[in-house]
């Protein structure tokens, strides 16, 4: 199995990491995030990713997984991963057909509270439920609710589960105040809001399956650039801080952490172009490789944000150091969708018959 990137996707890469380094490195990016801009980012960057291509039909989700690894790393505000996870092939298709332009940000919607947050999890009856062509109810814990301009959501009607489109025009947003302000959180209202259905309600679960893995995967492409970029915050710490005349970064007990937190980043990159391969392979293990990435990038950036923080001393725990915008990041992500103990779950389940 060849995990190596093409020499178009290595040039995606690298452009994109250029285009962020310039347009929106994280220091730009946080006068947004704490409320120095409309709804925490600049909408401007949004048509300027789509002139690039990065929103095209062609690109695959190997693809889409390198452009969500680059933006990880600088905390982009863009709900480009939002767009990504609610929009499928099958799904942007079908929106397409319905006149709806490729380049508006969308997001999608499932949580309702006092449920599971999986995706799941939204198959069983809600309170989200579809009459005739409008819907009513809420949802909780909607990523980039407030910046997008649609809404994928997981709702019921007397036949079962269903999956619709519905404008944000017709959509009530309630902010919540989190821990990454990079990526907020919102609870929506629906009161009869217009719906246009978008899967027949027979291959909802099949496609909320789908989708769940996909988020899995770009979750733990996200992770792995957030890592990155913490594990180059120390790195250079090491390299830059002197002690008894030398760099700290020539002390085993400083260079033996980083380098184990660069074996673990690279050990859950594996596994997340493993995750990849298997999505776009229809591999029978795809549910098991998504759940092993997310876990083992999540777990990977968290851990690399805390060893650079440990390593920083003092100036890694100051609120204007980067370090912690990352931190937070790493932790949201690995709460995102279901959480550590279901996904180890459900891989021990792939692995061992309950019981055994």
């Amino acid at each position: 199995m060849d995990f190596t990137l093409s020499e178009e996707q290595e040039l995606l890469r690298k452009s994109a990491a250029e285009f962020l380094a310039k347009r929106a490195p994280i220091e730009r990016s946080i006068p947004l995030i704490d409320g120095g801009g409309a709804a925490g980012w600049d909408p401007d960057i949004w048509r300027e990713i789509a002139a690039l291509g990065w929103l095209d039909d062609e690109l695959d989700l190997l693809d889409q997984a390198v452009l969500v690894e680059e933006c990880g790393a600088v905390l982009l505000p863009a709900p480009l991963f939002s767009t990504f996870v609610a929009t499928p092939p099958g799904v942007e298709s079908l929106l397409r057909q319905h006149g709806m332009v490729r380049e508006r940000p969308l997001t999608l919607a499932w949580a309702e509270k006092g449920r599971g947050f999986g995706l799941t999890d939204a198959l069983s009856a809600g309170l989200t439920v579809v009459t005739d062509v409008t819907i009513t109810g809420g949802k909780t814990l909607v990523v980039d609710a407030a910046k997008v301009s649609g809404f994928v959501i997981v709702a019921h009607d007397h036949d079962g589960p269903q999956m619709v489109y519905v404008d944000a025009s017709d959509v009530r947003v309630y902010p919540h105040s989190t821990l990454d302000g990079s990526r907020p959180l919102a609870d929506i209202e629906l009161v009869a809001a217009s719906a246009l259905p978008l899967v027949p309600s027979a291959d909802v679960a099949g496609v909320v399956a789908i989708m769940e893995q996909r988020a899995c995967a770009l979750a733990a492409a996200e992770a792995l650039g957030v890592g990155r970029s913490a594990l180059d915050l120390g790195l250079t710490h090491a390299r830059e801080r002197t002690q008894f005349g030398k760099p700290i970064g020539a002390y085993q007990a400083v260079s033996h952490r980083l380098v184990d937190a660069y074996a673990e980043l690279e050990l859950a990159r594996s596994l997340t172009y493993w995750a990849v391969h298997c999505l776009q392979a229809v591999d029978d293990d795809r549910a098991t490789a998504c759940a092993a990435a997310k876990v083992a990038a999540t777990a990977a950036a968290v851990h690399t944000c805390e060893v650079t923080i440990q390593i920083t001393g003092g100036l890694g725990m100051t609120w204007d150091h980067t370090a912690h915008r990352l931190y937070k990041r790493a932790m949201a992500l690995q709460s995102y969708l279901a959480g550590e103990r279901r996904l180890y779950q459900d891989i021990a389940d792939a692995i061992l018959p309950r019981g055994t």
